[in-house]
């Protein structure tokens, strides 16, 4: 087993959802079996426009072939595994990769920067993750004795990999992922309810608006940005009761269940739309919509 990085991008032609399967061709096959039951790393290549850089980590549980696409296949997303990092990473840092394993004898960029599978080593890897969770030492309380300072170098001893074993492991929490979720969510949002488009802070300064999972981690809805919406207390409990939904189109969609139209309607957006995310790749995707409105909505 071995940590890997699989590089995707949010318009790829692959049949690919970061929490739940990657697709991939035949030749990467041999490099993403060391990856099964292990993790990997998502990156946005650098060519395209407005990358993320390195964006989440997922646990690999198998991989298949492709019963859709001869000569393609799939890695399987381990339920529930998949986090989305708070900070995004950049490939690079001063002029320098993050992954240092891709720097040749010379010092410079090799050819395996262009690899859509590749191992990553663990110092690598641990390397990406500590920027990527960036509140980590409020989550995950650092030990001067044993945990690495900044800046991770080649030839670490082995122990780093049972540090980050150990450290990733912590991440299955379900408070430490609601955490950061909520995060990603009220950061994609502006802080304002998707439906409302109110922005109410405290007076501590924080937003009073909830990160809402379109679908249910209940249902195995994933920790994706896409499967989330900021809304406000009050839409909140009316979306999780299917009392609203949306379209595809993010058109807000009222149950005939609910008993007082008219003052629902005079507190959402005035055009019948929800407020969309900044980036349109953190816009939700139709397939969690989809699952809300055969599942939970009240038609």
């Amino acid at each position: 087993m071995s940590y890997c990085v699989f590089m995707h991008r949010t318009d790829s032609i692959y049949d690919d959802s970061p929490a739940e399967q990657y697709q991939f061709p035949k030749q990467y096959l041999a490099r993403a079996q060391g990856s099964i039951g292990d993790w990997i790393v998502y990156l946005e290549p650098t060519k395209v426009q407005g990358t993320r850089g390195y964006f989440g980590i997922a646990r690999v549980e198998r991989i298949i072939p492709d019963p859709k696409a001869p000569g393609m296949y799939l890695a399987l997303i381990q339920p529930g595994s998949y986090l989305e990092f708070v900070s995004p990473v950049s490939f690079s840092e001063a002029n320098s990769p993050i992954e240092r394993g891709l720097l040749n004898e010379h010092g410079k960029l090799s050819g395996r920067a262009q690899a859509a599978v590749r191992p990553i080593s663990p110092s690598d890897f641990q390397s990406i993750i500590e920027r990527g969770l960036d509140d980590r030492g409020a989550i995950l309380p650092r030990n001067p004795d044993t945990d690495s300072p900044a800046g991770f170098e080649e030839d670490q001893p082995p122990l780093v990999s049972e540090q980050l074993r150990d450290r990733i492991q912590r991440l299955t929490s379900r408070v430490v992922r609601d955490r950061l979720f909520r995060k990603i969510v009220l950061r994609a949002y502006g802080e304002r309810c998707a439906m409302t488009g109110l922005k109410l802070i405290n007076g501590g300064g924080r937003a009073e608006v909830n990160a809402a999972h379109i679908r249910p981690v209940e249902a195995n809805g994933p920790d994706l940005v896409t499967n989330g919406l900021a809304l406000s207390g009050t839409v909140h409990w009316m979306f999780d009761r299917g009392l609203v939904s949306l379209g595809d189109d993010l058109a807000i969609l009222i149950s005939r269940h609910v008993n007082d139209v008219d003052r629902i309607r005079g507190f959402i957006n005035a055009s019948g739309f929800a407020f969309a995310p900044e980036r349109g790749g953190d816009r939700p995707h139709p397939h969690f919509l989809r699952w809300h409105r055969e599942n939970c909505f009240k038609n």
